[in-house]
């Protein structure tokens, strides 16, 4: 099989593929507050780790399909709420997804108005930050607190606009001592949550280590 980016359904494929293709992919459950203090807490997929030395992270933010044609900015992107934080305070936190907080990570993930606060929505308690002015979220296993390094605009579609791809600075990192064994992270110990494709989620349980070559020689 083979079809060209969006003519999935000609080939016989009721769902656009791309994001089951490319999966597991970790969860950024970014969290920020706008310059108000208002919190906001959100899900994004569409995230990794890209350096380690600097430690930097990034996630990608699709324009919101809630905003009209008159809260556009001024590149034209509709920007969901964690975005315009962003741009507004420059610094966000990242929350790692363990499987006991999966059920309110979806939750946050409910499109709610911006003055509305999705820590009280999934019935999460804030963690203080040390580097930052944005909450964490309190009893998630690890957090990485960032600022905001660059944000780039990407090509959009005949159908859509396009995204943004936000890049951060990890400023500070938090781990709970209960999920280390031997001065290591055991994920077993909190079995992150990953996104795979379509409504699909995965947790990871079955870790085993393969050594490289270039570890060998």
């Amino acid at each position: 099989m083979f079809f060209t980016p969006g003519t999935h359904k000609n080939a016989g494929l009721l769902y656009n593929p791309f994001k089951a293709l490319i999966s597991p992919r970790p969860i950024g459950w970014i969290s920020s507050c706008d310059e108000n203090g208002t919190a906001n807490l959100a899900p994004y997929s569409f995230f990794n780790a890209v350096s380690e030395l600097p430690p930097m992270v990034m996630f990608v933010s699709a324009p919101d399909a809630r905003k009209d044609a008159k809260q556009l900015s001024d590149d034209g992107h509709a920007p969901k709420d964690s975005l315009h934080n962003i741009r507004q305070t420059g610094e966000f936190g990242v929350n790692i997804v363990s499987e006991a907080q999966r059920t309110a990570m979806v939750v946050s993930s409910e499109a709610v108005s911006a003055e509305r606060d999705e820590f009280t929505i999934a019935g999460l308690s804030k963690k203080q930050a040390q580097t930052i002015t944005a909450p964490l979220v309190a009893g998630a296993p690890a957090h990485l607190e960032c600022r905001l390094h660059d944000m780039i605009s990407l090509p959009g579609t005949d159908e859509r606009a396009g995204c943004i791809m936000v890049i951060g600075l990890v400023t500070g990192i938090h781990i709970e001592d209960t999920i280390i064994e031997n001065g290591k992270v055991d994920v077993e110990k909190y079995r992150p949550i990953a996104r795979l494709g379509y409504k699909d989620y995965t947790t990871i349980s079955d870790v085993y280590e393969l050594e490289s070559h270039a570890a060998q020689r």
